[in-house]
């Protein structure tokens, strides 16, 4: 049998909340799957078995029990269980913004148009100097997200077929 880089070695307590996160079912699918995973690698089963048992890769069952091995023995359930914070980009438009956004879209549209579309909304939007460049995707995600349409009781914008709002 081959030696593991990585042993996990699980308290009693530890155990114990495992198996009663994995008992209420009630957190994400991926922490739900490193429980498991920690289970069994503390039963000192293979990695590959472990990955064929929980439908993952091998070097998925590694790398949750290097984190297991690393982290600081005070909440290192916490440390495998759950991904770090990741803030992503910041938002396009702020408040006032998206004020600006919903404003324009109730507006009339421009000449010669009978609605406004979403790259026509992007474009306004560079063109008052209220963000440097923003997508038509941004835009839609953005009225998406505001109760809008209800202060006209129409669509606000023409949406091209194929992509709903």
């Amino acid at each position: 049998m081959r030696t593991k880089q990585y042993r996990v070695a699980l308290s009693e307590a530890e155990r114990a909340e495992l198996l009663l996160l994995i008992g209420r079912g009630a957190a994400p699918a991926r922490t739900i799957r490193r429980a498991h995973l920690l289970l069994a690698a503390a039963d000192d089963l293979l990695d590959a078995d472990v990955a064929h048992a929980l439908h993952t890769s091998v070097a998925t069952v590694m790398r949750v029990r290097r984190r297991f091995a690393e982290a600081p023995p005070d909440g290192r359930l916490q440390h495998v269980l759950y991904d770090r914070p990741r803030p992503g980009a910041a938002p396009k438009l702020d408040a006032k913004g998206e004020a600006t956004l919903i404003a324009l879209a109730c507006s009339p549209p421009p000449t010669g148009r009978t609605s406004w579309s979403l790259q026509l909304l992007a474009d306004k939007l560079v063109e008052l100097h209220v963000v440097e460049s923003i997508s038509d995707e941004s835009v839609r995600r953005t009225l998406g997200k505001k109760p809008a349409q209800a202060v006209e009781g129409r669509a606000l914008v023409h949406r091209p077929r194929g992509r709903g709002l």
